[in-house]
C-alpha cells in the first residue's frame, strides 16, 4: 500500500496537482499498541511474578523465620504476592491496564526484594560473623526507599504508597528473623517519607532532599528501636563510638546514594516505559527550542497567543488537579502547524495589509485553516516532540465546526439563491456546502490535559473580540464558550467531570480578569501642558493677577479648628 501510495503522489506531482511530498503522522506501533494492552499478557506478568515471589521465600526460607517449615513461608509468599496483584488491579486501573507500566511496578518489587536478600548474604560472607557488630551494618545498607522512589516519581505518589507497603511486605519475608519486623518499620517509613518528598517532583535537588529525609527515618528508627547505640557501654569508648559515627553515616550516605541512583536512572525508564515526569516537562518548556524560536519570527502573532494559552492552560490545571507542567508545554506547541502559512491567521495580519482570506472561497479558506493541525504533527514528528504534546496538537480542536467561514459560505449561497430566483443564475451552478469540509478532522481531546488545553485556546481566541471587558462579560464568554464545547461533544472522550470543567471555568475567568484589566488614561504631554497653563491662569485669576505674573504665596497651614485666611485676606497681598 505504501508503494501505490508514493506512486499516486508521484504522477499527482508530475501533473502539478501534488507536491509529491506526504505529512508525517503520529501513530503508535500497532504490536507494541497490541502487547501493552494485552490481558493474556497481563496475566502472565502476574503468573510470573507470584511465582517469582513463592520461589524466593521458600529458597531462602532456611534462613529466615520459616526456617523450620520451609513450605509455610513458601505459601504466605504466594499469598502476599496474590494480594498485591488484586490490590494493583482493583484499585489502579490506570497503571493496570498499561502492561508496559505493570512490568515497572512488578518489576521493581521483584527486584527490591532480590535487592535486600542480596545484601544480607554478601554482607554475612565478607564478615563472617553473622551476630558481630560489623553484621549489624548490613541492616543500614538496605536502600529502604529505592522502589517508592522510583515508582512515586514515574507513576504517581498512589502506586508509590503501594510499592512503600508491598516492598516492606515481601523484603521482611527474605531476612533473618531478628531483624524482619524492624526492617518493615523502617522500610514503611522511609518510603512514605521519601514518596511525599518527591510528590510532584519538579528539581532534581529535591531527589537529594527526599534522599536525606528517607536517611534521617532510618537513622532515628535504628536508634529508637535499638540497633545504633549512641552510648555504648563498652570497655573501649572510643571503638563504640566509632561504630555508632559509622553507622549513623551508613544511614544518611544510602539515602544520598538513593537519591544519586534515581536521578540517573529517569531518563533511562522514562524513554524505555515511555513516561515523562515533572522535570523532563521543565526541561521542554525551554523557549529556546527551534520550533518556538521560529515561532517568535515567523508568527509572531500566534506565539503571543501561545503564551498565554499556556498560562490559561496551567492554572487551570492545578486547579482540578491534572499535569500543569504538560499543559503548559502543550500549549506552547500547539499551533506550530501554523508556520506553514501563518499569514493566512488573523493573530499574524498587519493592519493595512490585504487579508489572504479575501480572495478565496470559504471552502479553501477553511482547508487552510483546518491544515494546521496536520501541518503541526508533522512538524513535531519531524522535531521529536514528546509523543503527548503531539496528541495535543492533534486533539486541540477535536472534531468542532469552523464557524466563521461556513457561516460565510451559507451567506454566500442565500445571495446565489436570491439571483437565481430573479432569474440571474442557473440554479445548477449553485455551491454545494458540506459541512463535513468545514469541520477539523479529530480525534476529539481524550485525556484532561487536552480538554483543557483545547478549551483555553478558544477561549484565549475569543476574548480578543471583547470590547471593554468587565467581569460580567468575561464570564459569560466562558460559560458559551465552554457550555457550546460540552454540547458539540467536544469532551465526550476526555475524563473532565462537570465539577471539574465548572472549576476550570473559574480558573480562566479569574486569569483573563488580571490579563484584560483597564488602566487610567493618561494626558499627552501637550495636554498636560495644556493643563498647566491652564492652572497658571486660573491661580492668577484668584490671586488678582493680570498681565504681569506675580509670585504665589500661601497662607500657613492651620489646625482644622482654626479659621483658614484666604490670601485676599493675606497681609502678603
Amino acid at each position: 500500500m505504501g508503494f501505490i501510495d508514493a506512486f499516486k503522489r508521484w504522477r499527482l506531482a508530475r501533473r502539478g496537482l501534488s507536491s509529491g511530498r506526504k505529512r508525517r503522522v503520529h501513530a503508535e506501533n500497532p504490536v507494541a499498541l497490541t502487547l501493552d494492552r494485552s490481558p493474556w499478557v497481563r496475566f502472565c506478568l502476574y503468573l510470573f511474578f507470584v511465582v517469582w515471589v513463592g520461589v524466593m521465600v521458600l529458597r531462602v526460607a532456611h534462613h529466615t523465620y520459616f526456617a523450620e517449615n520451609p513450605m509455610m513461608g513458601g505459601l504466605f509468599g504466594l499469598v502476599v504476592a496474590v494480594t498485591g496483584v488484586a490490590i494493583l488491579q482493583m484499585n489502579y486501573e490506570a497503571a493496570s491496564l498499561r502492561n508496559g507500566r505493570l512490568v515497572l511496578i512488578l518489576a521493581g518489587l521483584a527486584g527490591h526484594m532480590a535487592m535486600v536478600r542480596a545484601i544480607s548474604v554478601i554482607v554475612d560472607h565478607l564478615v563472617g560473623d553473622p551476630t558481630g557488630a560489623d553484621s549489624q551494618m548490613k541492616f543500614l545498607l538496605i536502600p529502604f526507599a529505592l522502589t517508592p522512589m522510583v515508582h512515586a516519581v514515574l507513576l504517581g505518589r498512589g502506586i508509590g504508597i503501594f510499592s512503600t507497603m508491598y516492598a516492606a511486605l515481601l523484603g521482611s519475608l527474605v531476612l533473618p528473623e531478628r531483624d524482619a519486623t524492624l526492617y518493615m518499620a523502617v522500610s514503611l517509613v522511609c518510603g512514605l517519607v521519601a514518596v511525599q518528598a518527591v510528590h510532584r517532583v519538579r528539581k532534581r535537588v529535591q531527589l537529594l532532599r527526599g534522599g536525606v529525609y528517607a536517611g534521617l527515618a532510618a537513622l532515628l528508627l535504628c536508634v529508637a528501636f535499638g540497633r545504633i547505640d549512641l552510648m555504648p557501654e563498652m570497655n573501649d569508648k572510643f571503638e563504640g563510638l566509632k561504630q555508632a559515627g559509622l553507622s549513623s553515616l551508613a544511614a544518611l550516605g544510602v539515602g544520598i546514594v538513593i537519591a544519586l541512583l534515581v536521578s540517573g536512572m529517569l531518563p533511562v525508564l522514562e524513554g524505555a516505559f515511555h513516561l515523562t515526569t515533572d522535570i523532563s516537562w521543565l526541561e521542554l518548556s525551554d523557549l529556546n527550542h527551534k520550533l518556538l524560536r521560529r515561532l517568535q519570527l515567523e508568527a509572531p502573532g500566534t506565539f503571543h497567543h501561545s503564551l498565554v494559552v499556556a498560562s490559561l492552560s496551567e492554572a487551570a490545571a492545578e486547579a482540578v488537579g491534572a499535569n500543569a507542567a504538560m499543559c503548559r508545554v502543550s500549549a506552547y506547541f500547539h499551533d506550530i502547524g501554523k508556520l506553514s502559512k501563518p499569514e493566512y491567521f488573523i493573530e499574524n495580519q498587519v493592519e493595512g495589509v490585504e487579508n489572504p482570506h479575501d480572495t478565496l472561497t470559504p471552502t479553501m479558506s477553511a482547508l487552510i485553516i483546518i491544515a494546521h493541525v496536520k501541518d503541526g504533527v508533522d512538524l513535531a514528528v519531524k522535531h521529536k516532540l514528546n509523543p503527548r504534546v503531539i496528541d495535543v496538537i492533534q486533539e486541540h480542536h477535536g472534531d468542532s465546526l469552523v464557524s466563521y467561514f461556513h457561516r460565510r459560505a451559507q451567506e454566500q449561497k442565500k445571495a446565489e439563491l436570491e439571483k437565481v430566483e430573479k432569474g440571474l443564475e442557473n440554479p445548477e451552478d449553485l455551491p454545494k456546502i458540506d459541512e463535513k469540509n468545514f469541520r477539523y478532522p479529530g480525534p476529539r481531546p481524550r485525556t484532561r490535559e487536552s480538554g483543557i488545553v483545547s478549551l483555553a485556546d478558544a477561549v484565549e481566541s475569543a476574548s480578543r473580540s471583547l470590547r471593554k471587558p468587565t467581569p460580567a462579560k468575561i464570564r459569560s464568554m466562558v460559560e458559551d464558550l465552554v457550555d457550546g464545547r460540552v454540547c458539540d461533544g467536544q469532551l465526550s472522550d476526555c475524563v473532565l467531570t462537570l465539577r471539574d470543567l465548572a472549576t476550570v471555568k473559574d480558573s480562566f475567568c479569574a486569569t483573563l480578569r488580571s490579563m484584560l484589566h483597564t488602566r487610567i488614561d493618561y494626558p499627552k504631554d501637550d495636554e498636560r501642558s495644556t493643563i498647566g497653563r491652564k492652572s497658571s491662569s486660573d491661580l492668577e485669576r484668584r490671586h488678582g493677577g493680570g498681565t504681569k505674573t506675580q509670585p504665589l504665596k500661601t497662607a500657613p497651614i492651620q489646625p482644622a479648628a482654626t479659621p483658614v485666611v484666604t490670601p485676599r485676606q493675606s497681609p502678603a497681598n
